[in-house]
């Protein structure tokens, strides 16, 4: 199904977040995507708004400064953006599969849920997963 303006607009949006805050893992750049009001569901972030997921963005980029978010695929339905994609924290880590929800409102990301999974030594490779 093709994508409407709006949604192409959201999901535009959302990977512009990709890859200028969470590839970069730049807490800088996050008032140009985040909204004020923005609602964080996420156990990684502990303290909501936008100011939590700076500090998480900064905690992150200290513990893993070669962290690489691989999208594989992501999804616009509405004011929703969903984005699946592999974390690896380290270059030999088997990383985590991730999944976001977003919401969009008023041309910023308003809220967010994630489902995270982590890749185990034992388990099928990435590319089973992905």
């Amino acid at each position: 199904m093709a994508r409407d303006e709006l949604e192409r607009s959201n999901h535009a949006l959302v990977m512009g977040l990709f890859k200028d805050v969470l590839n970069p893992l730049d807490s800088s750049a996050v008032d140009r995507f985040i909204s004020p009001d923005y609602i964080q569901h996420s156990r990684l972030a502990e303290a909501p708004g936008r100011d939590g997921l700076k500090a998480f963005l900064d905690f992150a980029r200290k513990a893993t400064p070669h962290a690489v978010h691989d999208v594989k695929r992501s999804f616009a339905d509405g004011d929703h953006v969903i984005v699946h994609y592999h974390v690896r924290r380290w270059p030999a880590d088997p990383g985590l599969a991730v999944v976001d929800i977003f919401r969009i409102a008023d041309n910023l990301i308003a809220e967010h849920w994630d489902v995270v999974h982590e890749i185990g030594q034992g388990e099928l490779g990435p590319a089973a997963i992905f």
